[in-house]
């Protein structure tokens, strides 16, 4: 099959705040010397912005290094904070923390309370403006290596391929996209990225990655219940104190509230469903109260990489590099990464845009890791180093050393948590743990799946090879049905995998006839399976570009 291919000094790969800050940030620094640069960004949704996902509470200083005059711009970023609480859940009850104990880490004077998906949407505006080829609905499903084993591109994926890999009658082959560096913004656990840092061994002197899965609502309250600008985070219950986890709530202009639970993917109870819990969390007369009477209007789900700076990998490979959440950047102790991901983009663009103006090019863009170490952003991240090995020790022991790092010594104490394992190691054989019974759906408060799956907006064509993929198909009854009662069909927030029995039937145990029935069409790209799999068996791959969730105003 022949491909086409177009040549580019540089090609991104994602257009999350990371990539199209790297986007913005070289055609910046080429116009300012009076250089030619071709930027080239694709991005799998079928519109900027269609598969960003976060709370979202966000930082602006690096919005405000990339473009000072943001506000005059008319960047989205309409609802500033103007008051944080924190509180300690049980079933029935809450301690609210006094704002004098608040870890600098929870105050959010000066940041915005705002929908990540309509600023990434006028980020993409900004690049365009500036002149750079933006590719909605591509996804970028190869690398390319030139013979010296260097990075040299992307291919997109082929379009109009049916069931059985053959080429329907709409087929359209992909397109290389070559460049002299690529950056890969793919998100948290990105498919290419993955490959990248395993063909490299870009972890080989980081802790084990550590993941997170959130699910978020986006609700339309009474008059009566909107409070734009404040902001609430939750600890403790639905979650046993076992479990990392906690909850946001807030508030935004237009009767607006974003709602959702955060759940370390390092929980070793295999009967829990985060799906779930977080419909619990609802009934919570501490969070029911501002939704009763309102009105569901968004739904969706995504995979947080939260390792922070002890499991970063390296950052750069011949040939290109990782920016934003594709390496890990995000901030856990703060739950903010729009602004990690802005600096490393803009860091990765301007070693990229140095490189390019020397003679012959060097393979590797050493000046982004040298100025990620001397920016503001390492220092962030090195005071919050301990703030997830310490929370997944337990909510009161990881409370406790949180404090003691935090409040003592401004996270600068004189030792450094690890995290020793991968979340997949974690889950534990299903006859250690009691099944939990969780509450129905009401309809009001507390929704089933496929009603969320809906809001999300979330579509495929049909006739396309399944991107959710087994490296052995033995292995979901063998192994996980027998020994982990099935954990897909929790774990999983869409519905996506379902054990039934020769009737149709779902079952939690190997018997009449069950199989894992895949639902690909219900995905909505959160990678959940791809990192929670106890044995390492399903790989997320990129579908056909443009389908997958559509998160605008999200």
């Amino acid at each position: 099959m022949q491909r086409d291919a177009v040549d580019y000094d540089l090609v991104i790969v994602g257009g999350g705040p990371a990539g199209l800050a790297a986007a913005i940030r070289a055609k910046q620094l080429s116009q300012a010397i009076g250089a030619e640069l071709s930027v080239c960004l694709v991005e799998k949704a079928a519109e900027i912005g269609g598969h960003i996902l976060s709370g979202a509470v966000i930082d602006p200083r690096g919005l405000q290094e990339l473009i000072p005059d943001w506000e005059k711009q008319g960047a989205p970023l309409n609802t500033p904070v103007t008051q944080d609480q924190f509180l300690f859940l049980s079933e029935n009850g809450q301690t609210r923390v006094p704002t004098a104990l608040l870890p600098s880490c929870f105050k959010n004077h000066g940041n915005y309370i705002a929908s990540l998906s309509d600023l990434v949407k006028w980020l993409g505006q900004q690049a365009e403006a500036l002149g750079v080829e933006i590719y909605p609905g591509f996804a970028a499903a190869e690398l390319l290596y030139n013979p010296q084993g260097e990075v040299c591109g992307i291919a997109t994926g082929n379009m109009g391929v049916g069931k059985d890999g053959k080429p329907t009658n709409q087929f359209q082959p992909g397109m290389e996209l070559r460049a002299r560096y690529t950056l890969f913004a793919e998100g948290s656990r990105g498919h290419l990225g993955r490959q990248l840092i395993e063909r490299f061994n870009l972890n080989r002197n980081a802790d084990p990655q550590s993941y997170a899965i959130g699910i978020k609502e986006l609700w339309q309250v009474s008059p009566e219940q909107s409070r734009p600008g404040l902001v609430v985070h939750t600890a403790g219950w639905p979650l046993d104190n076992q479990t990392y986890g906690g909850s946001f709530l807030y508030h935004l202009n237009n009767q607006q509230v974003a709602i959702g639970l955060v759940v370390g993917l390092n929980y070793r109870n295999p009967w829990l469903s985060p799906f779930e819990e977080f419909q619990r969390l609802k009934s919570h007369p501490a969070i029911g109260k501002t939704l009763e009477g309102g009105k569901r209007i968004g739904y969706g789900a995504r995979a947080i990489t939260a390792g922070g700076l002890n499991s970063l990998p390296e950052l750069i490979f011949p040939g290109g590099a990782l920016i934003g959440c594709e390496a890990g950047f995000l901030n856990a102790s703060r739950i903010k990464g729009s602004h990690a991901a802005i600096k490393t983009g803009m860091l990765a663009a301007e070693a990229c845009v140095q490189a390019l103006q020397q003679p012959e090019s060097p393979a590797l863009l050493t000046d982004y890791p040298k100025a990620f170490k001397a920016s503001w952003l390492y220092d962030e991240l090195y005071k919050a180093r301990n703030f997830k090995p310490a929370m997944s020790k337990g909510l009161w022991l990881g409370t406790l050393l949180v404090g003691i790092d935090q409040r003592l010594f401004g996270g600068r104490a004189p030792w450094t948590l690890h995290n020793r394992k991968p979340d997949h190691t974690y889950l534990e054989p299903a006859d250690q743990h009691s099944p939990i019974q969780y509450p129905k759906p009401d309809g009001l408060l507390r929704f089933d799946r496929l009603s969320s799956v809906f809001l999300s907006n979330t579509n495929h064509e049909e006739n396309q090879p399944g991107h959710l993929t087994l490296k052995d198909s033995t292995v979901p009854v063998a192994l996980n049905l027998t020994r982990y009662a099935g954990p897909e069909a929790r774990y999983c927030p869409a519905g996506v995998y379902e054990y039934l029995n020769d009737q149709g039937q779902p079952v939690v145990t190997p018997s009449d006839g069950a199989q894992l029935r895949i639902n690909a069409q219900n995905c909505v790209h959160c990678k959940t399976c791809d990192i929670k799999d106890p044995s390492q068996n399903i790989v997320w791959v990129s579908p056909e570009g443009g389908g997958g969730p559509n998160y605008a105003g999200m």
